[in-house]
């Protein structure tokens, strides 16, 4: 049986390689990302749903699977495409080899295909949709890309209940969208209880909580998707009480479609730990982790990216909001005081 893979991309672009993993079809957004390492919570981040995501560095595995490091409590990509996925890792923490963790949990890796070429092309066009098959596309295949969409990916990846986080007594509520775990574990070592609500939680439920400082957290998808109109209406209300917030990511940009900014698409997003962040008031430039395909319009960016100089963060005043994860998983720990700024703003 042939293991062929074929990544058939949106203009018409066919890249051959084979499956690592379990086989099958797969369609969804191709995305890259730059990090040379953290590949297991680029596999485990909400932000990755629905995604098909190609690492840049070729090199992908060595560690092994280390499911502590987890973000999530599954893995969230559609698919992945590594240049070279190690099946012999070596690591004290190491419970599996990247190839047979996939096959088991039914997902589809690809290897060998030229990501270099793959990675310019979406850096040269645009990101856009694929499709992985086992057999040359059909004109259903690039039929079935072209009508591809992702909708209700907050929704998928939420809690389904509230739960509860440490014994501190600075109450925060976190309104989740896709959490990270190390934004709960970051808030926890800081002496915090956090609340962790669904995503439809109604600011009713989360003031009843009287909480000193409320998390949007980060997550997947478009910021302007209908289905997340009532999120924005309910960071609305929740603004109004007063207590200050902190926005991860997609919460970065929910915060801001509350405020009255407008969201526009990146031509391919910032994915991987290693993207350079400025803050404007020092003009100190931190590394960050980052997940995410949108960008906020604004010109009083409190943090900027140095690269393309788009929007990294505002500040509102009680309130502020990033548009990458601070020192949580898969990055350095270069702006984890931004959790310290959190919680003396509270």
């Amino acid at each position: 049986m042939s293991n062929k893979a074929y990544l058939t991309m949106e203009n018409g672009s066919i890249f051959e390689g084979e499956f690592f993993g379990a086989k099958g079809e797969a369609v969804g957004e191709v995305v890259f990302t730059t990090g040379m390492t953290g590949y297991i919570e680029t596999l485990t981040d909400s932000g990755s749903y629905g995604s098909i995501v190609v690492q840049t560095f070729p090199l992908i595995g060595n560690a092994g699977i280390i499911p502590e490091d987890f973000q999530s409590s599954s893995i969230k990509v559609k698919a992945y495409i590594a240049k070279y996925p190690s099946s012999d890792p070596s690591n004290f923490r190491n419970q599996g080899d990247l190839g047979t963790f996939f096959e088991k949990n039914g997902i589809i890796g690809v290897c060998g295909i030229d990501t270099r070429k793959l990675t310019k092309l979406i850096r040269d066009s645009g990101v856009m949709k694929g499709k992985i098959t086992a057999t040359p596309p059909t004109q259903a295949d690039r039929d079935e890309i072209k009508s591809h969409t992702l909708a209700g990916a907050v929704a998928a990846v939420s809690c389904d209940k509230i739960t509860r986080s440490g014994e501190g007594e600075r109450r925060i509520a976190l309104l989740d969208f896709g959490v990270k775990n190390g934004v709960i574990q970051a808030l926890v070592s800081r002496g915090c209880q956090v609340i962790r609500y669904p995503y439809n939680s109604p600011a009713s439920e989360i003031l009843k909580d009287s909480p000193n400082g409320i998390i949007l957290s980060n997550g997947p998808g478009d910021p302007a998707d209908p289905a997340n109109a009532p999120i924005i209406e309910t960071i609305k209300q929740l603004a109004a009480s007063k207590i200050p917030m902190f926005g991860l990511d997609l919460g970065h940009l929910f915060l801001a479609l509350a405020n009255g900014y407008k969201i526009q698409k990146m031509k391919f997003g910032h994915r991987g730990g290693n993207q350079p962040v400025k803050e404007v008031s020092t003009g100190r430039v931190y590394i960050s982790s980052q997940s995410h395909g949108y960008t906020v319009e604004a010109e009083d960016s409190s943090f900027v990216n140095v690269n393309d100089n788009s929007c990294e963060g505002i500040d509102y005043g009680r309130s502020f909001s990033m548009q990458f994860v601070p020192g949580v998983g898969g990055g350095p720990k270069d702006t984890a005081f931004l959790f310290d700024r959190f919680i003396e703003r509270m």
